[in-house]
């Protein structure tokens, strides 16, 4: 179905309550609902948003389109949780409602202060020429969960030498002022983190582009850099966005679009330098990630959420109504110059019965006959390692597998899903590799009804994807091409 303009600019207010009730059971209904990540309940989910801790609990804000499975005028959708497992639905956050956000509630981010939480969004708006004029705009939510929006945008277009690709505010407190840095794209058609600064959150004077020194060796840096997030952790910067537009490069970029990061002495924000010690690098090495925010929780935990889902890429979820999910939480550390990812800890939570494998592998192939969930957390220990490769096969029907494995020859991590499925974005390719070269091989791995998320080497890379399989069989397979030590343990989710 192809959507007109005038579809997709249509909002919830101007349907029929008949219209939602059939396209609900339309989605719930149909295949691949997800068990325990955020998932739209109608229509598409893209960016996390405003996520924070306030008045004792986490807030987690999407993107929502409600009426389809496309990208059209965007509203924050409000997810509560008090463990960041089991979320509660507070419903429509921020809607399209005045002239400074009428074409879409853009992505932003939550500020806590004087006991309320702040919200700082991009306000997407559209003239008769259909020419673009983005606003950031502010909302102050209470105790009550109640949001008010303010009655001006704090700032308006965009500075000279920047076009109207200006958006997704996050905001930084530094030695009493504060700092708002957003994506954007130069007029020379480059991606760039502009920023301004402010003694009160409401006033905001602009001070420049941050500027990038030192270890940058490439010019593939695309034309725009979305969702900038900027934290410092063991006395380092990391700087986080989410460019558009880069190339190809050898096993790197390979998706549509990218989320990574710099690593680098703190952030200058009185002279906006950053001086970079370590290059970009992708954050997933996976089919299904973007745009990626951060929070600190009040344990002092760097968290991370993203976008199980990219741009300008269809699903195979579109047919059934809804598209897109959120990734389980993350914590980021900082271990030999690379950010780790690990799931959160409360995800033990979901953890249901117990299965366990211990074995010893030979130039072989064995499934693990009682590791038969859908839907489950995985680990396993792949230790005293010889020959080429070892690996585990899983989603395994009788045409369908995905497979993972560490080929050793090439010292590459290999994630295959060429017949893992129906696909969506075939174009795209079927099978994401990156450098690895260590002793062992640790995988923390959680599948979900349409979506894997694994992580390696406590962390140090991960593969996000979702997986389009209704196979009956849910048969684990470990095998190698040489000797391996295999331990594995499955936990059942429900």
């Amino acid at each position: 179905m192809e959507w007109t303009k005038e579809e997709r600019y249509k909002r919830i207010e101007d349907v029929s309550s008949t219209y939602m009730t059939e396209l609900v059971k339309k989605v719930n209904e149909g295949p691949y609902r997800q068990i325990f990540h955020i998932q739209p309940k109608t229509g598409l989910l893209n960016d996390p948003n405003g996520f924070s801790y306030y008045n004792g609990q986490y807030h987690l804000f999407y993107q929502w389109f409600p009426l389809g499975p496309v990208h059209g005028v965007k509203y924050w959708y409000h997810m509560v949780s008090n463990n960041l497992v089991d979320w509660e639905d507070h419903g429509i956050a921020l809607e399209p409602d005045t002239k400074y956000d009428s074409h879409g509630v853009f992505s932003g981010t939550g500020f806590v202060k004087n006991d309320q939480l702040h919200l700082f969004y991009t306000g997407n708006t559209r003239t008769e020429n259909w020419t673009r004029i983005p606003y950031q705009c502010h909302a102050v939510m209470g105790n009550d969960n109640y949001i008010k929006k303010s009655q001006n945008p704090l700032i308006t277009g965009s500075p000279e030498g920047y076009t109207d690709n200006f958006r997704d505010p996050k905001i930084i407190e530094q030695n009493g002022r504060y700092y708002c840095i957003i994506g954007a794209e130069t007029d020379s058609h480059e991606g760039a983190i502009a920023y301004y600064v402010s003694d009160d959150l409401e006033k905001w004077t602009y001070q420049r582009a941050i500027e990038l020194k030192g270890n940058i060796t490439s010019e593939n840096q695309g034309f725009m850099w979305e969702c900038p997030d900027y934290f410092e952790l063991d006395h380092q910067g990391v700087l986080l966005f989410s460019p558009q537009g880069m190339t190809e490069e050898g096993d790197n970029y390979q998706n549509i679009y990218q989320s990574g990061y710099l690593l680098g002495n703190p952030l200058d924000f009185a002279t906006g330098i950053f001086h970079v010690t370590e290059n970009f690098k992708e954050l997933d090495r996976g089919f299904d990630f973007y745009a990626p925010q951060t929070m600190t929780d009040p344990n002092g935990r760097q968290l991370l959420v993203g976008w199980l889902g990219l741009p300008g890429v269809d699903c195979a979820t579109d047919e059934f109504g809804w598209a897109h999910c959120l990734t389980i939480p993350r914590e980021i550390s900082i271990q030999n110059g690379k950010l780790h990812q690990k799931p959160v800890s409360e995800l033990s939570l979901l953890r249901g019965k117990k299965n366990t494998v211990e074995m010893e592998l030979e130039n072989e192939a064995v499934i693990a006959e009682n590791f038969s969930a859908r839907t489950y957390e995985l680990q396993v220990t792949f230790s005293n390692l010889s020959g080429s490769s070892v690996g585990l096969s899983f989603r395994m029907g009788e045409k369908e597998v995905t497979n993972f494995y560490y080929d050793r020859i090439a010292k590459k991590l290999v994630f295959d899903r060429s017949q893992s499925g129906e696909t969506a974005t075939a174009e795209f390719g079927s099978i994401r590799k990156c450098d690895f070269s260590e002793e062992e091989l640790d995988i923390q791995l959680f599948m979900d009804e349409s979506s894997v998320e694994i992580f390696v080497n406590d962390g140090l890379e991960v593969f996000t994807s979702r997986l389009y399989s209704q196979v009956d069989h849910n048969q684990i397979q470990f095998y190698t091409k040489g000797h391996a030590t295999v331990t594995a343990i499955q936990w059942e989710i429900n």
